[in-house]
């Protein structure tokens, strides 16, 4: 899809403290009103809020809302886009009256926040109800990211896959056959590719600094599989070895192709990630770390070398995993306030489980469906590039980062320590870890 900086993980990560407050300040419950009157076949008409904003979007949205009231023609369905996790916030602290009967988010990160507060409704007696095996319909990871302590708050509707963008040109002027599969590799190959220019770069390999376009940790981690917390829902960084060996990884990589502050200064020059500038698209960085919806821009901005994806390289130990990758997505739950349920759920299970919206969404928006049925539709517009994404979503070894009360604090705290220890100004990891992992603990306790 044409990218949302909203959705991504900086955006996402300064809505914490705001959506902090829904865990105290709603004073809803899991509990939904009983059958509206669409259930009787009357007419009715339900608020449904969304995030996007480009013609290309709204334009898929709005033709699926048509298709659905097709379906239903006693079912209006009112969209509203553009629709912000605080503009969301503040409808769902108002309660009746003030509430949309249906809402997407982008940012997975609130899922955790919002089933806690009973801000959304339960969607699983509704799902069993009307026979669907979420299990069976929606891939494992998706899932993950839609609920919360047993509470099926959402549902996926589309997702994002990260994998490794490459430039086939420069890989070939190097003598690089295939794009790596391990991380050693790729530090090989990351290396081997940079061209240096003065103090600076003519070519890098990868820019593997955290303040870089989507080389966040927790986007790093999805290639090691972290559990991020025990079960006694405590923080386990400190004593994930997976954890340690990601921060190593990073930093080692660093150091390999010049050190921080060299890395930083060649940063500062490139252009704006959500343009033509990309450094990745302008050749100015050889490989990349990015999602699905960078093909459509690469196609659109037609680069002047060939360029291909797969799946981003795992730890060695675990070379058994390749093609797994970390994953997103937009998610869309029913207000727990509404007193539309049944037209709110009829509108939900269109447009998460209908095979022919999902997959007419997803070519229309470039992003990963988010069924089953829909990745393995032979309507699915999928080319080789766009189809190592769908693989990466259906691959049993990707991961997420899970819900948490927090509101995706804990990504912050586990971002600062990497700004701090890839920089050098925190050389000690170990500490570093379990001082981490206290912050988190007493943020989880306090958002509780």
């Amino acid at each position: 899809m044409t990218p949302h900086p909203g959705r991504r993980r900086s955006a996402a990560l300064s809505l914490c403290a705001v959506l902090a407050l829904l865990a105290t300040a709603c004073t809803g419950t899991n509990s939904v009103p009983g059958l509206d009157r669409s259930a009787n076949g009357e007419r009715v008409t339900i608020t449904f809020w969304h995030g996007w904003t480009q013609d290309n979007e709204t334009r898929a949205i709005d033709d699926n809302i048509a298709a659905f009231e097709r379906l239903h023609p006693n079912i209006r369905v009112k969209a509203v886009g553009g629709i912000t996790d605080d503009k969301i916030n503040q409808a769902l602290r108002a309660g009746v009256g003030g509430t949309p009967d249906v809402v997407s988010s982008f940012t997975t990160n609130s899922i955790g926040t919002f089933c806690a507060a009973h801000a959304f409704a339960d969607l699983g007696p509704l799902l069993a109800k009307d026979g669907i095996d979420a299990a069976a319909t929606f891939p494992a990871t998706m899932l993950a990211y839609t609920r919360y302590q047993g509470d099926q708050c959402a549902l996926p509707l589309l997702g994002d896959a990260y994998g490794l963008y490459y430039n086939r040109t420069a890989f070939a002027a190097a003598g690089i056959t295939d794009p790596p599969r391990t991380l050693s590799e790729f530090d090989a190959d990351a290396v081997r590719l940079t061209i240096p220019r003065g103090d600076g770069f003519r070519q890098l390999g990868f820019l593997p600094v955290y303040h870089g376009y989507e080389t966040a940790p927790e986007h790093y981690l999805g290639q090691y599989g972290p559990g991020y917390f025990g079960a006694d829902g405590r923080s386990d960084i400190a004593t994930d070895p997976k954890a340690a060996a990601m921060f190593r990884w990073q930093k080692g990589l660093v150091d390999k192709l010049g050190g921080f502050d060299k890395l930083e200064k060649f940063r500062t020059s490139l252009g704006d990630e959500f343009s033509a500038a990309n450094p990745f698209g302008t050749g100015q960085v050889a490989m990349a770390l990015d999602g699905e919806w960078r093909t459509a821009s690469l196609a659109e901005d037609e680069p002047d070398f060939e360029w291909a994806t797969a799946p981003f390289p795992v730890p060695d130990d675990q070379a058994d995993t390749y093609g797994r990758g970390y994953l997103t997505g937009t998610v869309i739950g029913i207000g727990a306030h509404t007193d539309k349920r049944t037209a709110a759920w009829e509108l939900v299970k269109f447009l998460t489980t209908d095979t022919d919206a999902v997959v007419g969404f997803a070519n229309a928006i470039r992003n990963v469906p988010s069924t089953f049925a829909a990745l393995d539709s032979p309507e699915l517009d999928a080319d080789p590039k766009f189809r190592t994404f769908v693989d990466i979503a259906r691959n049993p070894y990707s991961g997420t980062t899970p819900a948490n009360i927090d509101g995706g604090a804990y990504l912050a705290s586990i971002q600062n320590l990497g700004y701090a220890y890839e920089s050098g100004r925190r050389t000690d990891l170990a500490a570093g870890l379990r001082a981490t992992a206290k912050e988190i603990d007493a943020t989880v306790k306090q958002a509780r």
